[in-house]
């Protein structure tokens, strides 16, 4: 067995994909999307986090989930990732619902994911060549020699050559972060998920896992699922975004990052994507009354 055996037969294959953004049928694909999402809604208990969630990842893209803070972005991508049952709805991993899977399917499904949490979720007893060694040795029959040095070529893929015998809490956070994933990508996942990646990371160092993200995509083919509040980043890395709206609890916005600020579908769309705390002023026609025909004997 390869390295890489298994990474990507997705880069021959071509996939014509729609989603389904708020008020737009879809249009049928020619074939399945990687990832779909159907009338998805997340509840906790009687709380409803967002609802009537419909839209597809397409092969090979990066797709960031943004919003602010307490939209559901990390619980949609715990729910993408089979951690947590939708209230309502399915998810289709390549056409399969997860939830309805048998144990073997799931454990095929995971098997083709790969997850970097907010935090690294590195185990902290063990050195970062064994985190990175976790997954082969749960999802292979490699031997322990070829898991050992498949680990070594996955830490110095992400810059830590020679780091391979350092713990977690020895490292910088940033480093602690490519750890992450090179674990991440130890069994050549074909879809990555990214919760935060640049949380806690100065500029320089977030910019540079950016180009990690992006040399994983152009290298492998991989489809990559990212979410984040960060600007920077989501303008650098995104082919499409979706935007969770905390108010009306559902995604009021699907395209690319550009278009979505040059043509902000609502007003939370345009402060997210502009970072501003100011509403547009009214046009013309939307002024008050009395703006636009002031009482007589006063100057307008």
């Amino acid at each position: 067995m390869t390295t890489h055996e298994g990474v990507r037969s997705g880069l021959s294959r071509q996939t014509e994909v729609a989603e389904r953004a708020p008020g737009v049928e879809d249009v049928e694909a020619a074939e399945e999307a990687p990832i779909e999402v159907r009338g998805l809604t997340m509840r906790y208990g009687p709380l409803v986090v967002m609802q009537d969630l419909s839209f597809r990842v397409r092969q090979g893209e990066i797709f960031v989930i943004m919003g602010g803070s307490g939209s559901g972005k990390s619980t949609l991508m715990r729910h993408m990732i089979g951690l947590e049952e939708p209230a309502e709805g399915s998810i289709l991993f390549e056409g399969a619902d997860f939830q309805e899977a048998d144990v073997e399917k799931r454990r095929d499904i995971l098997r083709r994911m790969g997850v970097l949490y907010q935090n690294g979720a590195l185990w902290s007893g063990l050195t970062l060549a064994e985190n990175v060694a976790l997954p082969l040795e749960e999802y292979t029959d490699l031997d322990s020699e070829t898991i050992g040095e498949i680990a070594a070529l996955k830490l110095a893929l992400v810059g830590l050559k020679g780091f391979g015998s350092f713990y977690p809490s020895e490292i910088s956070g940033g480093m602690r972060k490519r750890a992450a994933l090179a674990r991440a990508t130890a069994v050549d996942p074909e879809v990555l998920f990214f919760d935060e990646p640049s949380s806690g990371l100065d500029p320089i160092t977030a910019s540079r896992l950016d180009d990690l993200i992006l040399q994983l995509r152009e290298s492998f083919g991989t489809t990559i699922v990212v979410v984040s509040h960060d600007l920077a980043s989501i303008f650098k890395i995104a082919d499409r975004a979706l935007f969770l709206d905390i108010k009306e609890k559902t995604m009021t916005a699907l395209g690319t990052p550009e278009d979505l600020r040059e043509n902000p579908p609502s007003e939370e769309v345009r402060q997210f994507l502009t970072r501003s705390s100011e509403a547009e002023p009214p046009q013309a026609s939307e002024a008050h009354a009395d703006e636009r025909h002031p009482p007589k004997g006063q100057s307008p």
